[in-house]
Order: C-alpha cells, then sequence, then structure tokens
C-alpha cells in the first residue's frame, strides 16, 4: 500500500474542499485563510504525487507535512480557533521551502 498516494490524494481533496467552503460559506478574513491554504495545499499535494514518480520520497513526505501544517493552521484559524495558530503557519512553509530544495538536490545528476 502507498501511503504517500494515498496522503496526497486525500489532502488534494481537503484542499479542494477547504477552498469550495472559503468560496461559498465563509466570510471575513477566513475567505482569504481557505483560499490560500487551499492553493498551497492542492500545489503540494500534485507536487508530492510528481516527487514520488521520481522516487523522491523524502521531498513528497515534506510536501505533504508542510501542506498540512501551513494550511492547517489557516483552516483552524477559519473555523474559528485562535490566531496565534498564524504563528504556526511559517513552520510548514519553511517544510514547503525544504520540500523543493531537497527535490532539487535529488535531481543532481
Amino acid at each position: 500500500m502507498n501511503w504517500i498516494m494515498i496522503f496526497a490524494a486525500l489532502s488534494g481533496a481537503l484542499a479542494v474542499a477547504a477552498g469550495a467552503f472559503g468560496a461559498h460559506g465563509a466570510t471575513g478574513p477566513a475567505v482569504e485563510w481557505l483560499k490560500t491554504g487551499g492553493q498551497y495545499q492542492l500545489i503540494h499535494a500534485v507536487a508530492a504525487l510528481v516527487a514520488l514518480r521520481f522516487e523522491a520520497k523524502g521531498p513528497a513526505v515534506m510536501f505533504l507535512a508542510g501542506g498540512a501544517i501551513f494550511a492547517g493552521s489557516l483552516y483552524l484559524m477559519a473555523l474559528g480557533l485562535p490566531r496565534w495558530l498564524g504563528a504556526v503557519t511559517p513552520v510548514g512553509g519553511t517544510m514547503l521551502i525544504v520540500g523543493w530544495l531537497w527535490l532539487a538536490w535529488s535531481g543532481r545528476a
């Protein structure tokens, strides 16, 4: 069973659901939080699948974990949890950057 692929697919589904909720059910700053979280999570779910295709499992995991932390903190704030969760968002963003750098390193000859 390919857990990375399963998690990437579920991450993509959650991103679409968050974006739809942001477009049709949210108000105020929650709209932008859901839009941003959904966009980043969806991009990195696809990036994880591409990395997995090239047998770069480490970067794929970083994309998924970073996307979950980045988007998850935004989603939680959009659902009314405290705004201090915004301090967690850059941790996920840093993981996404590390995933891209790791993928670049993996591609060297």
